[in-house]
């Protein structure tokens, strides 16, 4: 039996941008082994898999290599596809049963906005050799039960970050990567980032929505407002849009299917 698959550019409004992440709709279950090799297979940074499980989907997400518990742009690329593919009628709410616990998405005009669950990062100091393997001084650093996260003093720095990745990896140890951020320079951010996550098969991620979770409550609280927009400085680079309501974080974003075929 055919499965269907699809290619989508996940936090753009035009395709070759953001970040892409396969989708694939099952209707069975399968083996963690062919979910595994089916990421690997679609080499990009995540695929998603969605199964109808009663009034909701089970949402799993893949790197090439390993199972994460959290994945944004694939849950973007996932709510777009229900709905572009007419498998959930147009604005009606989805629900997402995960390994982080139930999520939703729904329409907000043109954009999809997720409700994810906040992940602030607390003050931590840098393990050893990270801060070599990105080549940087930072103005803090923090950890939360995913990510480190470092801050700079200005975007400029964030650009030129060219990390020594084995190193990075190897310094990361047991977390699953390292988000950089500062300071927007232009005037319709408040923020910028980079995403480096190389023990996951992932040296960077052109745009990663889970790493906005714990960006979201970092900036709210530096610039005093609860609604910001930030641009993740990948080379193909993406807009997140991100709200913050107490434990919880909402990330909008615009979607772009690219490719629809199937696995035979």
């Amino acid at each position: 039996m055919s499965v269907p698959i699809f290619c989508v550019d996940a936090f753009t409004e035009r395709p070759f941008a953001g970040n892409p992440a396969a989708v694939c709709i099952l209707s069975e279950e399968r083996a963690d082994a062919w979910l595994q090799s089916v990421a690997a297979e679609m080499n990009l940074s995540e695929t998603a898999f969605l199964k109808k499980e009663g009034d909701g989907w089970r949402l799993r997400w893949f790197t090439p290599t390993v199972e994460v518990d959290l994945c944004g742009h694939a849950t973007l690329a996932a709510s777009h596809t229900l709905w572009e593919e007419g498998l959930v009628r147009a604005g009606t709410p989805l629900v997402f049963r995960t390994k982080s616990g139930t999520l939703s998405a729904a329409r907000r005009g043109d954009a999809i906005e997720l409700d994810f669950p906040a992940e602030p990062a607390a003050p931590a100091p840098a393990p050893p050799g990270l801060l070599e393997a990105l080549g940087v001084a930072a103005l803090s650093v923090g950890r939360n039960r995913l990510d480190f996260l470092v801050e700079l003093d200005s975007e400029e720095r964030l650009r030129r970050i060219q990390p020594r990745f084995p190193a990075l990896a190897e310094a990361c140890g047991k977390a699953r990567g390292v988000i950089v951020t500062a300071p927007s320079r232009a005037p319709e951010f408040d923020f910028v980032s980079r995403y480096f996550a190389p023990s996951l098969g992932i040296d960077e991620d052109p745009v990663t929505g889970a790493a906005h979770c714990c960006l979201a409550p970092f900036w709210a609280a530096r610039l005093g407002k609860p609604a910001l927009v930030g641009f993740q400085a990948s080379r193909r680079g993406g807009v997140v849009g991100v709200r913050v309501a107490d434990s919880r974080v909402f990330l909008g974003g615009r979607a772009v299917t690219v490719l629809r075929g199937e696995l035979v």
